[in-house]
């Protein structure tokens, strides 16, 4: 491979150094002599090339990430063959891989460790939105560039959940460390095995290690399979339970205990943040840097000079209580979710009962645009808080069309025969319809397991569906929105499920 070392490819790319290598492929770093800067060549193997798969799956990653623009996500330049060898042209990233910071420094502080796996979810929810599913997220494959920032890289077994072929005949692709146990026994592979991949990069953040060893990469997989993972708080005592709480959650053996999309898990890494910076009392590095990044709603819960970056060396008594506060908020929100609202006030509706959802247990559901979770933060709308909305997209047009409708579900799993839905809303006037199903929601619509449970009602500022379930119970409920009444953009204040 040190032959082509100074060689140019397509006339354009002459090649300085050789940064990595793998089975399939070699990286090096080049001279763009067109635009004199630096990139990241990933060149396909002259023993590699001939082979038809492997150069399918070559072209596909580059396919693949060129749909994709992100600020932690490493960027496609261009693609191009050279004496039938294909290349893929990166944006160049000087730095180091996360694994190598963890190498070097051990367990990363745990501020740290939750806004390196903030930005890690981001980059993947980019990709799921687009239907990519990366496949192999290990920190191998995020690099921590000169400023601090990470940014996911190597697409290269990445498909789209459209696409059949290649890796639908059940072989387990991926690095087994960081194996969801679903792939790991070669079934259906989708976002949420991402989610699982990063769960366990989080752990290994935060301990310094993988959970699993084994005599081989088979061995490892299993304990995915089989094994419960180590409890991080017996690793780390630092840990909170909080945090503890995210892992499990991300790391869960079965698919309807995880996270469902990388919005959920976003959402509860954001909470863990802003209280780990506050329980800190400052905020350096990159914390600061996704600090700023933060919803509003969840940047007034940090400290005023934490938000600032001053750091202080002690916090106020008031502080304290007030970090105590949030601390044991977002571990009764992990533990027991949202509990069970109060009960209805009318005298006429007594005979309803409120259901307790837990705190992840509301989703965005858009099949018919983009991105897929139609906007972050639908635990706003089940949290039992007052003005504090979940905001659809905005539609400048103020009409959904082309799109059939848009929405939000409930999760009310182990199941319920619903009688009604309570909608309050700050944005009245628009119209929806109530739809329940008891599998997972698949992102198309329409799908013959939703099953229409009450007419078409337009939401006033407090409305009250009264559902016709026909006794039945069902797992997920949708909200589905046909119109913006008028309006730009959506506020739903409160959803609350009644048996």
């Amino acid at each position: 491979m040190t032959t082509l070392l100074g060689t140019t490819l397509s006339g354009r790319f002459r090649l300085e150094a050789r940064i990595g290598t793998g089975g399939m492929s070699t990286v090096y770093r080049a001279l763009d002599e067109t635009l004199q800067r630096p990139v990241a060549i990933k060149l396909l193997n002259r023993e590699v090339s001939s082979d038809s798969d492997q150069l399918e799956r070559f072209r596909r990653e580059a396919r693949a990430v060129a749909q994709l623009s992100h600020p932690h996500i490493v960027g496609v330049i261009d693609t191009g063959e050279d004496e039938g060898r294909p290349y893929i042209v990166f944006e160049y990233i000087e730095g180091e891989t996360l694994k190598d910071r963890i190498r070097r420094c051990g367990r990363l502080p745990i501020s740290e460790a939750v806004a390196y796996a903030i930005e890690i979810a981001r980059a993947l929810g980019a990709a799921h939105a687009r239907h990519i599913v990366h496949r192999d997220v290990k920190p191998q494959n995020v690099l921590i560039d000169e400023e601090g920032s990470a940014k996911v890289t190597d697409f290269g077994i990445a498909r789209t959940l459209d696409e059949e072929g290649l890796t639908s005949d059940g072989r387990v692709l991926g690095t087994t460390d960081y194996v969801s146990p679903e792939q790991a026994l070669g079934h259906l592979v989708t976002g949420q095995s991402d989610l699982y991949s990063l769960g366990i990069v989080l752990f290994e953040m935060l301990t310094g290690d993988v959970p699993f060893k084994g005599d081989n990469q088979v061995a490892v997989a299993m304990k995915h399979v089989r094994e419960a993972l180590p409890d991080v708080q017996m690793v780390r005592p630092g840990v909170s339970a909080a945090l503890a709480a995210v892992v499990d959650r991300a790391t869960a053996k079965r698919l309807e205990d995880r996270y469902a999309n990388d919005a959920e898990l976003i959402a509860d890494l954001e909470d863990v943040l802003t209280i780990e910076a506050a329980r800190a009392g400052s905020a350096r590095g990159e914390v600061t840097s996704v600090l700023r990044t933060l919803p509003s709603t969840r940047q007034r819960r940090v400290p005023y000079r934490v938000r600032h970056r001053i750091v202080a060396g002690l916090l106020t008594l008031a502080g304290i209580a007030g970090v105590g506060g949030g601390v044991a908020w977002l571990i009764t929100r992990a533990h027991r979710g949202t509990g069970v609202p109060p009960p209805v006030a009318q005298p006429h509706h007594r005979s309803l009962q409120a259901v307790g959802l837990c705190q992840n247990c509301a989703q965005g559901f858009n099949p018919l645009g983009s991105p897929s979770y139609e906007a972050p933060n639908p635990g706003l709308a089940i949290d039992d808080q007052a003005n504090t909305h979940w905001l659809t997209q905005q539609y400048y047009d103020h009409k959904l069309a082309p799109k059939a409708g848009t929405g939000i579900y409930v999760n009310a799993s182990p199941g319920v025969a619903a009688r009604a839905l309570r909608i309050i809303d700050a944005t009245p006037g628009f119209p929806v319809t109530i739809y329940a199903r008891t599998n997972p929601p698949p992102l198309r619509w329409p799908d013959p397991g939703w099953v229409r449970v009450s007419a078409s009602t337009r939401v006033r500022s407090n409305t009250l569906i009264r559902l016709n379930a026909g006794g039945r119970r069902f797992n997920y409920y949708l909200v589905w929105i046909t119109g913006l009444g008028g309006h730009e953009q959506l506020a739903i204040d409160q959803i609350t499920l009644y048996r």
